[in-house]
């Protein structure tokens, strides 16, 4: 069955999964302001990718104003995470008929933050894996990684809206997945994520490099022993070998990929540091647990990440 789904934010994310379901036959409108929105009503979307480049042609349904594209049976909402309570107050006339929000963004506490505004009915557990960034408005470049989402419900409960959007995923191939344990998956992600951000943007190199100095691969191991030990703390179920298998996922990526927190710092730009290493500290801090290494990182990445916000200045 056809689904109505709103985009929230049209970056690489969500131009790249919102664009596929799109493509795919669904009823898909957009959320977005400035030069992306006039993209989108004037050129449409374009998304260059080595699974197939596509273009969806103008005027796509686009506003600004969530109210204006009326209810919807989902949102995928894949703003970055330091945009989440800014976003929030839109998302509730998305829902209004008894949609759900599937967040799609870095870090670990967007939904629960979610259900806390929403109510938990209105919200469900995702994560998505992917390498994209904005070429320019309206025009996204898929580089590496086979695109995937993994979602279900926050008490992990079977559901027809969950399997809906699997399938429709599925339909426009996208690989996607209900697990049994939703807040595992989203851990493991978070171990990988967090640990290959904070290392690639402190040392500036791409993954491949990372992974094959064995002085880089072992901070980024030491990293995610950290998230592990913290997920651990807070009673999520991570089994044995999250480390190896999070580590074989590392080492089949392609060897110029780089994180987006990596990027956006890069490119003087906020990134999503305070919801990744800085969440690490923040919540091993809470939990009684030690993050030696996010704690060194976050302090090293920090003075970027100020700058970026204007709250320092240097030159270099």
């Amino acid at each position: 069955m056809r689904m109505r789904i709103a985009v929230f934010g049209v970056g690489g994310v969500g131009g790249c999964f919102g664009g596929r379901l799109a493509q795919a036959g669904q009823d898909v409108v957009w959320v977005a302001r400035g030069a992306t929105l006039e993209a989108l009503r004037e050129r449409g979307l374009a998304v260059a990718s080595g699974r197939g480049d596509f273009h969806l042609p103008p005027p796509l349904r686009a506003s600004a104003e969530p109210a204006e594209l009326g209810p919807v049976d989902a949102v995928l909402l894949a703003v970055k995470a330091w945009q989440l309570d800014e976003a929030t107050p839109g998302l509730r006339p998305l829902v209004a008929a008894g949609g759900f929000v599937l967040p799609l963004q870095n870090g670990i506490e967007a939904a629960e933050a979610l259900a806390d505004a929403l109510g938990p009915e209105r919200v469900v557990g995702g994560l998505c894996r992917i390498i994209s960034e904005i070429e320019s408005p309206g025009r996204i470049r898929h580089s590496g990684g086979e695109p995937s989402v993994t979602l279900g419900e926050l008490d992990n409960a079977p559901s027809e809206r969950t399997a809906r959007l699997r399938d429709a995923f599925l339909a426009a191939g996208v690989r996607a997945e209900i697990p049994p344990d939703i807040h595992a998956a989203r851990w493991e992600k978070f171990l990988f994520i967090a640990s290959a951000s904070a290392v690639g943007a402190a040392t500036r190199a791409p993954i491949g490099v990372v992974r094959s100095l064995p002085e880089t691969r072992d901070l980024l191991i030491q990293a995610m022993e950290e998230v592990r030990a913290l997920a651990r703390a807070r009673g999520v179920a991570l089994d044995g070998a999250v480390l190896e298998r999070t580590l074989e996922f590392v080492d089949r990526l392609p060897p110029h990929g780089t994180a987006s927190m990596q990027r956006d710092l890069a490119a003087g730009r906020p990134s999503e540091l305070e919801a990744q290493s800085g969440a690490v500290v923040r919540l091993g801090r809470q939990a009684g647990v030690t993050t030696p290494v996010h704690e060194l990182l976050y302090r090293v990445l920090l003075p970027q990440e100020q700058r970026a916000r204007g709250a320092v200045e240097f030159s270099g």
